[in-house]
């Protein structure tokens, strides 16, 4: 194992573009930095955009455990494409300032592929959280690009090891750790429902979460398919709270939408600090939507959940999870009426909550270090 004057020279760089990516990294980041490494964030992405709630806020109150660095990589608006261009030019420039050991990478957005892309040129470490995993639309393949960009893979399950090897990555880098928010939503949240009610306004106990985000290649229907969904909503008579979709094309069509839901109805959320919607979650009476914490998180807790259209597409087989057409209006109100309040088993599919402890023991093993730059595709 290595001492501590040995692997404290190790600089670690994590990127995060979204509130979502960040809930799964900063349980890691915290570790690595209990663990004596010097760690730092790349900041960008919808964290920088008021609009979506100026999540970096959240990301600052750990600068007294991590060295964070901001940069702003869109306007409202911009294409893909655009947004993947200007992260590329902004995080090489940095990468050659700072030159990491290791870039942390997760999932399957566009800032995730645009880092991992400068990492693989520049011959740096690249680990990459939750690969090998299957939905709907684009974010399929930017996941899968991530893959073979990366070095390493840190997994959440099985099945999705067995997907990297198909790859044609090797054994040694594949290492499966579980889903690293499920460590959070394995201990107390450390606040209490009333303080998440007072805090953001929410008028009951008895709500639903509602969180669905744009399927970039179905936009040209992205507001009829939120429609039906919200109409249904609607006739339920339930309350529910709804957290903004995340910034891909398709959002504005999303958004007019919730801008024109009865508020006595609906508690409108730009985002949510990952305590207190942790908290939210584990106290709700079902989830709906296209958010993968309908098929991991939820089903974790044993929350009901419904997961519609594409989005998360054959990504969970638990009991809790239910599936359906955004237009399969009877589907949608038989579950809302068919299952509020409801509990199930846990489901460990995604992992047991021991991320955290499996990525320190990797990062103090010397072998994790030593690994070739050069890639090989490895035959099955």
């Amino acid at each position: 194992m290595l001492n501590f004057s040995a692997h404290a020279k190790r600089k670690i760089l994590f990127v995060t573009g979204t509130r979502a990516d960040y809930g799964k990294l900063e349980p890691l980041a915290i570790e690595a930095a209990d663990a004596g490494f010097p760690v730092t964030f790349f900041v960008t992405g919808m964290h920088m955009m008021a609009k979506y709630g100026l999540t970096k806020t959240e990301i600052h109150r750990n600068s007294h455990r991590f060295k964070i660095v901001e940069y702003i990589n869109q306007r409202d608006g911009d294409p893909q494409d655009i947004v993947a261009a200007k992260t590329i030019i902004g995080f090489s420039d940095f990468l050659k300032e700072m030159r990491p050991d290791l870039v942390v990478i997760h999932g399957d957005r566009v800032e995730a592929l645009a880092c991992a892309l400068v990492s693989a040129m520049n011959y740096i470490l690249c680990a990459h959280i939750e690969g090998g995993e299957v939905s709907g639309t684009i974010d399929e393949i930017f996941r899968h690009c991530n893959t073979k960009l990366s070095s390493i893979h840190l997994v959440s399950s099985k099945v999705a090891r067995e997907r990297v090897l198909r790859l044609g990555e090797t054994t040694e880098s594949v290492e499966i750790i579980g889903s690293p928010e499920l460590d959070i939503h394995a201990q107390s949240s450390g606040v209490s429902l009333p303080e998440v009610l007072n805090r953001y306004e929410i008028a009951s106990d008895d709500y639903g979460i509602v969180i669905f985000h744009p399927v970039t290649s179905e936009v040209d229907t992205i507001r009829d398919q939120v429609q039906s969904v919200f109409s249904v909503l609607k006739e339920s008579g339930r309350y529910f709270v709804l957290i903004m979709p995340n910034n891909d094309p398709g959002s504005k069509e999303i958004i007019e939408e919730i801008e024109t839901l009865p508020r006595n109805q609906f508690r409108v959320l730009p985002s949510m600090r990952f305590h207190y919607f942790s908290e939210l979650l584990r106290n709700a009476k079902l989830m709906l939507g296209n958010s993968s914490s309908g098929v991991r998180e939820a089903p974790y807790l044993g929350i009901p959940s419904m997961t519609l259209g594409t989005r998360q597409a054959n990504r969970s087989t638990a009991k809790a999870v239910f599936t359906a057409s955004c237009f399969d209006r009877a589907a949608i109100s038989s579950f809302v009426a068919g299952e509020w309040g409801k509990r199930y088993d846990r489901d460990n599919s995604f992992g047991e909550g021991l991320a955290t402890k499996k990525f320190r023991e990797l990062l103090l093993s010397p072998r994790f270090w030593e690994r070739p730059r050069q890639k090989y595709f490895a035959d099955v």
